[in-house]
């Protein structure tokens, strides 16, 4: 199936999972649509997903304007690059951000700088632009704050570990956790074009930290949630994502204590993660093929957040 035939799929409950086309990928990274009073989009992706958003929409007999509320979980450039864009044909809409991704939503200049640092050359290929939003339109939602929008009542959780940034969003009507990227990655066969599919952390730049992974999994598995629909992509049983996401997020951090050394180049860096991914992957009864290049991506950045996150240990305990 095609971005240009790719239909919206129905998950149950009056959810619509839309396939975003990240980059032009099938199964690489989704949006949630909550079909309620008031119609409510959970994660854009970036400026480069806006037309299979729109897509999406259109599939359903929906325009940007049938939308109430647009919610990010965290404001990396694949949630919530294409936010602005969005909001400005959403013209009935409000977005609704973390207390610490809010600033970067109404002035992405830091964002954009940010990203710039890790992506070089390939940010606007790759995400396109960022559009800031007003402020007026933005809704900040703390920990455990509550949003109706009709039948049923979404609850928000601080969910720290892949980004400060990040919120979960519990919806009880379908008994489901939008879970960004703080519950894993899911990797589809539709994606990777493996024969299996796995959960692994996304510990890109600069803000995973497993101790805070940990404390979010203990959060969460008190939250009466039976799926987990991840922003890469699609449905996990609730215990099975918190479960892979805390015993893989452990492995990285070991992995990077054991191979870190000072100096390291980034090609260094690189082949040592992929060794250690088809290892780990082994060990769990995958048989993985040779060819990972529909990975290359996401060991980079992994690989790259685990030796920022090594350097502040680090520093941290020679203080």
């Amino acid at each position: 199936m095609t971005q240009s035939n790719a239909r919206p799929v129905d998950m149950g409950q009056n959810v619509f999972m839309i396939d975003l086309y990240e980059q032009g990928q099938p199964c690489r990274t989704a949006g949630y649509l909550i079909m309620d009073k008031q119609l409510t989009l959970v994660e854009t992706g970036s400026a480069r997903s806006h037309e299979a958003l729109l897509s999406g929409l259109f599939a359903l007999g929906l325009t940007p304007q049938d939308l109430r509320y647009v919610i990010v979980t965290h404001v990396h450039l694949d949630h919530a690059g294409g936010a602005g864009q969005l909001m400005e044909k959403a013209t009935n809409a409000t977005l609704v951000v973390h207390p610490r991704g809010a600033k970067h939503m109404i002035d992405p200049s830091k964002l954009w700088s940010g990203a710039a640092q890790v992506y070089g050359d390939l940010l606007s290929p790759l995400f396109g632009s960022v559009v800031p939003v007003p402020s007026s339109r933005v809704l900040i939602k703390d920990h455990e704050e509550t949003l109706n929008i009709g039948e049923r009542t979404l609850t928000f959780y601080d969910s720290p570990g892949h980004a400060k940034h990040h919120f979960t969003i519990f919806d009880p009507a379908a008994s489901v956790l939008y879970a960004g990227d703080a519950l894993g990655i899911h990797y589809q066969k539709c994606f990777t074009g493996f024969d299996f599919e796995w959960l692994l952390p996304s510990t890109s730049p600069v803000d995973f930290d497993p101790e805070a992974i940990h404390h979010t999994a203990n959060m969460l598995k008190k939250v009466p949630f039976q799926w987990v629909y991840h922003g890469h992509f699609g449905k996990s049983g609730k215990e099975e994502a918190i479960e892979a996401t805390e015993r893989s997020g452990d492995a990285m951090a070991k992995w990077i204590e054991e191979a870190y050394e000072p100096g390291m180049s980034e090609s260094q860096l690189f082949a040592l993660f992929r060794a250690w991914l088809t290892e780990y992957l082994a060990q769990q009864g995958y048989k993985v093929p040779s060819d990972l290049s529909a990975l290359q991506g996401d060991i980079m950045l992994d690989s790259m957040g685990l030796l920022f996150y090594e350097e502040r240990r680090r520093r941290s305990l020679s203080k």
